[in-house]
């Protein structure tokens, strides 16, 4: 597979230093890597790879991820979904419950022209689903979205889990299609514990259980409650950051995206302001110190951040940036930065490739 043959590039320039920032620089070579390397883990494991799609946003990535061997992709957002399904994929879980009567109207049109599947957390939202399957014209799976420990959406027992299934199984238009889940990070066994006992449960009581879908790039290497998992939703993993590197699931080097910035200002010697602020690195702090980090600059940090500015602690710095000066900076959590910028520019180290736009940006509805 050539992944530079799904791209079609907008010129951007030839070099770092041709490049307008603050922006988002990806590296291709390292997204090739983490994918390949990714896939060949759910390979060897048995699971399958449905990746999540709202790190990236774009449907390049999207269909090289499928050729690579994911089974479908995961969206969190029937936007999201749309975009996927006018680029022509069809294979789709939707993990977020569809509410509301346009939103289902939505569904049904997607549902009309994609296999999309969907997930449910109560009772409540089952009758809309099912008048939008009838829309449709065809039977929408639904999977039961379960709550083993992140306190997140999800139903709050096993026992919940099984009288969930068994409605949908009995809803005009609604095919049950498994559990699923997002656990609490480092958690896996409260989580094996909670899907092992409902679906036995639900075995025992006459109800297939297609799949088992679990997620979450922190522990994506990690072997421990995966026993009964039919497939895997992980999204970070495609571009790393800050985040998956204090969660050990990333070093430094697996981390393909970067925001370009430059320093506007040094007003002290411990102080440099830099073009990127929360309109750029987003304000997530994860659990981390500061915002950023600074590649190249050993001991700077993104300190604090307005809207336009980005503070850099730079008293530890003994090479100390000048105004003009690029730096790269790692963010904190790359998923809510990819969907603050219209465009992103690929590279190969330092060879600008050029920039594409980010074809679900703003999908948040």
């Amino acid at each position: 597979m050539d992944i530079l043959s799904y791209f079609d590039f907008e010129p951007a320039g030839q070099r770092l230093e041709d490049l307008e920032t603050p922006v988002p620089v990806i590296d291709l070579d390292v997204v090739e890597r983490n994918l390949r390397k990714w896939q060949e883990r759910c390979d060897k494991a048995g699971f399958v790879n449905r990746p999540h799609i709202k790190t990236h946003k774009l449907v390049p990535l999207a269909k090289a991820q499928i050729d690579l061997g994911a089974r479908g992709i995961t969206v969190q957002k029937l936007g999201e979904a749309e975009v996927m399904a006018d680029a022509g994929i069809t294979d789709m879980l939707l993990t977020f419950n569809v509410v509301g009567q346009h939103k289902l109207e939505r569904l049904a049109d997607l549902a009309k022209r994609t296999a999309i599947k969907v997930v449910a957390d109560n009772a409540s939202v089952l009758g809309g689903l099912s008048h939008a399957a009838s829309l449709a014209g065809r039977d929408i799976e639904v999977l039961v979205e379960c709550d083993t420990g992140a306190a997140r959406n999800g139903v709050q027992s096993p026992q919940a889990a099984i009288a969930l299934a068994q409605a949908i199984d009995r809803t005009p238009g609604l095919a049950f299609g498994g559990l699923m889940t997002l656990p609490k990070n480092g958690a896996r066994g409260a989580m094996a514990g909670f899907l092992d006992t409902a679906r036995d449960g639900l075995v025992k009581s006459g109800l297939d259980v297609p799949a088992v879908s679990a997620g979450g790039s922190p522990d994506m290497w990690k072997d421990d409650g995966l026993d009964h998992v039919s497939e895997y939703r992980a999204g970070t993993y495609i571009y790393m950051d800050r985040m998956q590197i204090a969660a050990g699931s990333a070093t430094a080097d697996d981390c393909a995206l970067t925001v370009l910035s430059t320093v506007v200002s040094v007003p002290t010697g411990d102080r440099a302001m830099i073009d990127a602020g929360s309109k750029s690195l987003t304000s997530d702090l994860v659990g981390l110190e500061g915002f950023g980090e600074v590649r190249a600059l050993s001991g700077a940090r993104v300190y604090n951040m307005s809207e336009e500015h980005g503070f850099l602690d730079i008293s530890k710095v003994n090479d100390k940036p000048k105004v003009g000066d690029l730096v790269r900076i790692t963010p904190n959590h790359v998923c809510p930065v990819t969907n603050l910028f219209d465009r992103v520019v690929f590279v190969r180290g330092n060879e600008v490739l050029g920039a594409v736009k980010v074809d679900a940006r703003g999908t948040v509805q």
